[in-house]
């Protein structure tokens, strides 16, 4: 009964965090919104004993990735004066149309059966990980890392390319 509690506890965390993200006016307050939905679906991965990807999610999402979003933010020319509104009408259709999808969803889930579970589930799952990346994957997991590189060199060179650009304007 306590897990089920925690589930739906996190889950309407993150599902409260997504609605506010497109809800809310100011860009900082989305952001945030989104942090809060991050850590809501880290919360779902430790209760699925997911702890390696709990914690990627953590460091890489809810850290790095919001930092990069909250840093591209500040450094671009924004409007925060900008208010849209929304008619009425198009309102009760976002309404309608998530209530349709909850029922959908719900009806296709109701009588959903997942089978007995792994009893390896469970144990040392990260080291599993780590093992089946440096063993099994690893010319990928190289290359992986060659693409990465080359994505930041690119980047690198596109930054100082307009930089060059705006300093001979």
């Amino acid at each position: 009964m306590g897990e089920l509690m925690a589930f739906f506890i996190l889950a309407l965390a993150a599902i409260a965090g997504g609605v506010l993200m497109l809800n809310l006016e100011n860009v900082m307050h989305m952001v945030i919104s989104l942090v809060f939905t991050f850590l809501s679906l880290a919360g779902i991965y430790v209760m699925l004993s997911a702890e390696f990807v709990a914690v990627v999610q953590v460091l890489i999402y809810s850290g790095a990735i919001t930092i990069i979003m909250l840093f591209g933010i500040m450094l671009t020319k924004h409007d925060d004066r900008t208010r849209y509104k929304v008619s009425p009408r198009r309102l009760l259709i976002s309404l309608f149309s998530a209530a349709a999808f909850f029922f959908i969803m719900f009806y296709g889930i109701n009588d959903l059966n997942l089978g007995t579970q792994a009893g390896e589930l469970h144990e040392e799952n990260t080291k599993a990980i780590g093992t089946m990346i440096y063993s099994e994957y690893v010319i990928p997991f190289e290359l992986l890392s060659v693409l990465l590189l080359v994505a930041l060199i690119g980047a690198i060179i596109l930054a100082k390319r307009d930089d060059e650009e705006s300093e001979q304007k």
